[in-house]
């Protein structure tokens, strides 16, 4: 099952003032369409995010400035300069006393970057001209179980050497059943060798896919 976070709304009271604000933070503006005085909806996607932020008028009813958000940046010094330079009002690098986003001790947040340099510890912040609220959370590395697993892309070399094994394996069915499309046997038994199984398990699940499927 493939669930990616698509969007977040953000509630604001000035559309125009947002998103000037956005844009100067280097947003990539994506939409900006209105139905009527009634309606109207903007969406940002910051850099690099496959999130992207939604707002403007007839969009949300949350009270505006009540959105709390938070960026991950590979350096989060380097990222709160460049938005200073861009005019942004960008807290100093902190931390948190008691750990990420614990705000249940007195005075939670400690001037300057993490003592000990760790992922997730070092922090900034900023607000729109609303009052939502966003951190610039440093991360340089992940924790462990923290990243979904992709497919990894297959070099030449390899792929030329998968094809000539799928061959090998699609010759005996060739010269023992009808007539078919080569493609139509390749791409289970492709698909599950990439998905680690055997060569003889592969060659089982394009039988069974000609079998069940295409009959």
């Amino acid at each position: 099952m493939d669930m990616k976070l698509e969007i977040l709304f953000i509630p604001v009271s000035d559309v125009d003032r947002a998103k000037a604000f956005y844009e100067k933070l280097g947003f990539r503006l994506d939409a900006d369409y209105a139905a009527n005085e009634n309606f109207r909806i903007l969406q940002f996607t910051p850099p690099q995010s496959e999130a992207s932020i939604i707002f403007g008028k007839g969009v949300t009813s949350a009270k505006a400035g009540s959105a709390e958000l938070v960026l991950a940046v590979d350096d989060v010094g380097a990222v709160r300069d460049e938005l200073v330079a861009r005019g942004v009002n960008v807290s100093e690098v902190f931390h948190y006393a008691a750990g990420p986003f614990n705000n249940s001790v007195e005075n939670p947040r400690v001037g300057g970057r993490d003592p000990e340099g760790r992922s997730y510890y070092s922090f900034a912040s900023f607000e729109d001209p609303d009052g939502n609220r966003w951190q610039l959370q440093e991360i340089k590395e992940r924790l462990p179980g923290r990243e979904w697993k992709r497919a990894q892309t297959m070099d030449v070399a390899t792929l030329a050497e998968l094809l000539h094994e799928t061959g090998m394996h699609h010759h005996p069915y060739e010269t023992t059943h009808g007539k078919h499309d080569w493609w139509d046997w390749y791409a289970p038994y492709l698909s599950a060798r990439q998905n680690g199984s055997s060569p003889e398990e592969a060659a089982a699940a394009a039988e069974r896919y000609m079998e069940d499927v295409l009959r």
